[in-house]
């Protein structure tokens, strides 16, 4: 199970809708709880470095990749997961998406965005023990409603 503030779901998602008809991507701070799943406490955008086919494709520059892990570890977290929009495209990943996905173990959200909105969000956790069984699994997401809930009672 992947676990989400309320805020950052919907950060990732709005992130979709911003970059659209081009695909949005972006990375997942949080830890590994064991039994637990991935819980998510930051998102970081970042740039889709695609420019060959950026409405169907997304890349992280490994430049800014290491740039967010060291972020990631200043804050105490770690890398848990990616995310990413399908634009005008179902919320399920690709054979591009698993030939591009290499940290085992992370979750991979996926929105897809439809005529510029936001409509459905999936996760997918990469299981497997090396780049050759590699595989998606579905994943749930419990979104933690408690900073929703906070914004409402000082409203």
């Amino acid at each position: 199970m992947l676990r989400i503030h309320y805020a950052e779901y919907e950060a990732l998602r709005a992130h979709g809708e911003e970059t659209y008809p081009h695909e949005c991507c972006g990375v997942l701070l949080g830890k590994n709880e064991a039994g637990a799943g991935n819980h998510v406490r930051q998102i970081v955008r970042a740039g889709n470095t695609r420019t060959d086919s950026a409405h169907n494709r997304y890349n992280i520059a490994p430049q800014e990749l290491v740039k967010i892990q060291r972020q990631a570890r200043g804050l105490g977290l770690d890398i848990v997961g990616f995310y990413h929009s399908h634009p005008d495209h179902p919320a399920q990943w690709s054979q591009t998406d698993i030939a591009e996905a290499h940290w085992l173990a992370c979750s991979y959200i996926i929105t897809s965005v439809e005529k510029g909105k936001a409509v459905l969000t999936n996760s997918f956790l990469l299981t497997g023990t090396s780049e050759d069984d590699k595989r998606f699994e579905d994943e749930s997401i419990q979104i933690d409603m408690a900073a929703k809930e906070k914004e409402r009672g000082q409203a």
